[in-house]
């Protein structure tokens, strides 16, 4: 009689992982309990919680109250497979939700006793109720890996910890060691570098083959010099236990191939961009040392069109969604960075010191692979000299810059933020001038516009206007309450589009037809809050994974609503750069407009569970805001 029952768990998560005798546990345990359309199953006007149900067949509608009639704007729907109320069995309370048959509906039902039982005995169980939609979304990030992973031969897992990935015990000297007996130690051991290292083992420089050829052959240099006049000083290190993540972010960053691996400052280990990634596909040191070296746009876009095999082998080996991002910015920032040194040194750049700015994604480093640009230009204004004058020698040069990285694969910005716009290239002073009339203002326009300028960083150039200019910001948000409730009126706007009857609202006609658009429905939401919270907070992170972490440590908000906020961003970017790859491997252009009917069960269920975290961001907003 259990067959049946455990049939039907096994085809969803978390049960599909569970193991054989915990699955037997809880089968023998359950009863089948049913529920008339419209019956009350679950009521906060009722004791503790004492019962988790599984729907089995039936559909069942959370809501935010127990008010009989049509449901208002924040209810849900949970279908076959989904579970409640975890949250209430967990904290030994009463629900805070209604959740009320829409149809006839069966549930199978565990008592409180046998789901504590059960908590203590399964590990998968527990995590998925501790941390469900983070549960819930690693299982989604497996599901891409394993699909990608026929077209992709993966290596090293990214979040492995580095001394997993150490291979031998390091090769090194001391700063005395002459360069000849540290080049007989290169080649007895077959290594192209050596670390030098103080009389307890901690590192104070590399010395590589490169090394040999640019400062010791070509300068005379005596081979029994001591190998500290001819070292690199200073090496990248990294902690054992660091992800091997950040050590292919921190080469790509500083166009090393190596990176020390320390145990308490002594070294212990060295990793190579070989131990990253084979030498078959893309690696993103080679990929970075290649942008910064191209000689022509031509060269930049052939790299460019490598970032997107960079992000497919980088999903294979478990890099999560906010550190693909990252890196795909990373990589766009050299390329831009390079764009402007090409047009510079054709052109000429004029003596006013200049920073390249970047707004909207770029500015979060939030950048998929459909990316408009949206940049700017802020310069200092050298004496006897007006900002008219330094606008009008640069604004040729940042339209030409503006073409270049639209030929090499960033298209032009439809509503004109480019640094070509005259607008958009302006001296500290007007910059400030004009962010400071939006804050006062505050008319419709203002709002569209802060929502895209006030997400800026440095790309190229002086940093410190920038730190200025984001200083002066966050002090005049923070001192115009009714700018931030304008800001948050705006925030609610986009509303996400979960449905009563069906799991998604979608259109019915237009030019996408049954979908969802992921960026304006799905991430902006987390986007404007997350912004909200910063600018109302003094928060100075642009990214939104950032600011929100930024703001549970301030106190704002707790960390675990924090934590499911950013699990919920995480996979909305997840399914939109899966979306993108496969538009971009059939030839399509990019879009982010989904068919949910067209995702697995997995990625539905995550997918509701995310635009319902984004309703949960809206409703705090909305409390904080009176609104």
């Amino acid at each position: 009689m259990l067959a049946p029952v455990m049939e039907f768990l096994r085809r969803h998560a978390p049960f599909d992982r569970m193991a054989e005798s915990h699955l037997e546990f809880l089968a023998k345990r359950l009863r089948l309990g049913f529920y008339a359309k419209g019956e009350v199953i679950t009521d906060p006007a009722a004791a503790t919680a004492r019962t988790f149900y599984v729907i089995k067949q039936g559909r069942v509608r959370g809501e935010s109250d127990s008010q009989s009639g049509p449901a208002e704007d924040g209810a849900w729907e949970l279908v076959a497979g989904e579970c409640f109320p975890i949250g209430a069995l967990l904290a030994r309370r009463s629900v805070h939700t209604v959740h009320r048959a829409v149809e006839d509906t069966f549930c199978f039902e565990l008592e409180r006793d046998d789901f504590e039982r059960l908590l203590a005995q399964s590990p998968v169980f527990h995590d998925f109720c501790t941390r469900r939609l983070a549960n819930l979304l690693d299982q989604a990030l497996r599901g891409v890996q394993a699909s990608l992973a026929q077209e992709v031969s993966g290596d090293a897992a990214l979040g492995a910890p580095l001394k997993s990935l150490v291979r031998r015990l390091p090769v090194a000297c001391l700063p005395e060691t002459s360069i000849r007996i540290a080049l007989a130690t290169m080649n007895a051991e077959h290594v192209g570098s050596i670390v030098v290292t103080d009389a307890v083992a901690r590192p104070q420089g590399v010395f590589t083959l490169h090394d040999l050829l640019s400062r010791v052959t070509t300068s005379g240099v005596d081979l029994d010099a001591p190998i500290a006049r001819v070292m690199t000083p200073a090496p990248l290190t990294l902690p054992a236990d660091a992800p091997a993540y950040e050590a292919a972010l921190l080469m790509a960053s500083h166009g090393f191939g190596h990176v020390c691996v320390v145990e308490h400052g002594r070294l212990v280990g060295v990793v190579s961009e070989r131990d990253l990634f084979s030498l078959q596909r893309v690696g993103m040191v080679n990929l970075s040392r290649s942008v910064a070296r191209a000689p022509d746009v031509a060269t930049l876009a052939r790299l460019g069109r490598d970032v997107h095999r960079l992000v497919e082998q980088m999903l294979v080996q478990g890099a999560s969604v906010a550190q693909l991002a990252q890196i795909v910015t990373l990589l766009n920032d050299r390329l831009t960075r390079r764009a402007i040194a090409l047009v510079l040194a054709d052109g000429g750049a004029p003596e006013a010191l200049f920073t390249w700015l970047a707004f909207g994604s770029e500015g979060r480093l939030e950048q998929t692979l459909r990316t408009d640009q949206d940049n700017g230009i802020l310069f200092t204004v050298p004496r006897g000299k007006t900002a008219e004058a330094v606008r009008t020698q640069w604004l040729p040069l940042a339209k030409r810059i503006n073409q270049v990285l639209a030929d090499i694969g960033f298209p032009l910005c439809p509503g004109n933020v480019m640094a070509g716009n005259p607008e958009c290239c302006l001296s500290l002073d007007e910059w400030r001038t004009r962010f400071e009339r939006w804050i006062d203002q505050g008319t419709p326009e203002h709002l569209l516009k802060a929502s895209i300028f006030f997400d800026f960083r440095t790309i190229e150039g002086d940093d410190a206007p920038v730190n200025e200019l984001r200083a002066f910001v966050l002090e005049r948000c923070a001192a115009n309450p009714r700018f931030l409730r304008q800001m948050a009126e705006n925030t609610l706007r986009n509303r996400p589009p979960l449905g009563l009857v069906r799991d998604f609202v979608v259109p019915s006609g237009g030019e996408h037809p049954h979908t969802i658009d992921l960026k304006l429905q799905g991430t902006t939401p987390f986007v404007d809050g997350a912004r909200l919270l910063a600018l109302a907070h003094g928060l100075t992170e642009t990214n939104t994974l950032a600011r929100l972490r930024a703001a549970a440590h301030a106190g704002v908000v707790r960390p675990e609503e924090a934590e499911a906020w950013c699990d919920a961003y995480g996979f909305l970017l997840l399914l939109r750069m899966r979306h993108h790859q496969q538009q971009e491997s059939r030839g399509e252009t990019l879009d982010n407009h989904v068919d949910p009917d067209g995702l697995n069960e997995l990625d539905r269920r995550v997918l509701k569970e995310a635009f319902r975290q984004a309703r949960k961001l809206q409703s705090r907003l909305a409390l904080d805001y009176q609104l």
